[in-house]
């Protein structure tokens, strides 16, 4: 299967998501922008961009999801003792660009990141249109962690988080979660560390259904 390509000046169009590859799992297209429109629309198809530097911009749509519904986020004995501590303030925006450059930063076990320039560009205009936010754990009026992504109606499209404090992710993510603005986080690609935390894996045409109904009542 040929990948399709998009040329930078093309149309506000995407494939249609169930023509993305099954290897690699979720591959859709490639090339286009990251305008703010072409990304909010792509977020209201269930796509995302996701692409290393130097590469063209690739887009995506996974055949299985991984979704949380914030009612159903599951807090262990551990963090809900740092809740009940309540050493920590949560802020929402205060410090986007700081967020998304440590989200950014190095991981253990990685050389690099996806979050290139580019994209820390696109989404900093986003944030500036009010589209893309972040939640902002703060210990001793430090920043010790977080998380941003972007706000759809009822849905929160989830893109990075970072901890430079035990906990302090799982902390903004609980926020995010109580603050009762949202029905669906959308995690994109599953991993231990969110399926810990009660996030699930459905399949592409279920998330897709489901964004559809959300979207069309928000």
């Amino acid at each position: 299967m040929e990948l399709p390509y998009l040329a930078p000046d093309a149309a506000l169009v995407f494939p249609d998501p169930s023509q993305a590859m099954d290897d690699p799992d979720g591959l859709l297209c490639a090339g286009a922008d990251l305008s703010p429109a072409r990304l909010l629309l792509a977020y209201r198809k269930g796509i995302f961009p996701w692409y290393n530097h130097g590469d063209p911009i690739l887009w995506w749509s996974p055949g299985t999801r991984c979704i949380l519904t914030p009612s159903e986020m599951r807090i262990n004995r551990s963090l809900r003792k740092v809740i009940n501590r309540g050493n920590f303030d949560i802020r929402i925006n205060t410090e986007f660009q700081r967020v998304i450059q440590a989200c950014a930063g190095p991981r253990c076990g990685e050389s690099g990141t996806w979050i290139n320039d580019d994209m820390r560009q696109a989404y900093t205009v986003l944030h500036l249109m009010g589209h893309a936010h972040s939640v902002e754990c703060w210990i001793d009026e430090e920043l010790a962690g977080g998380l941003y992504g972007v706000a759809i109606g009822p849905c929160f499209f989830g893109e990075s988080m970072f901890s430079l404090r035990n906990n302090a992710s799982k902390l903004a993510l609980s926020q995010l979660c109580q603050s009762q603005k949202y029905e669906l986080i959308d995690c994109q690609m599953p991993t231990n560390h969110l399926l810990g935390l009660g996030a699930q894996r459905i399949p592409r045409k279920d998330f897709l259904t489901l964004l559809s109904k959300l979207l069309s009542e928000a």
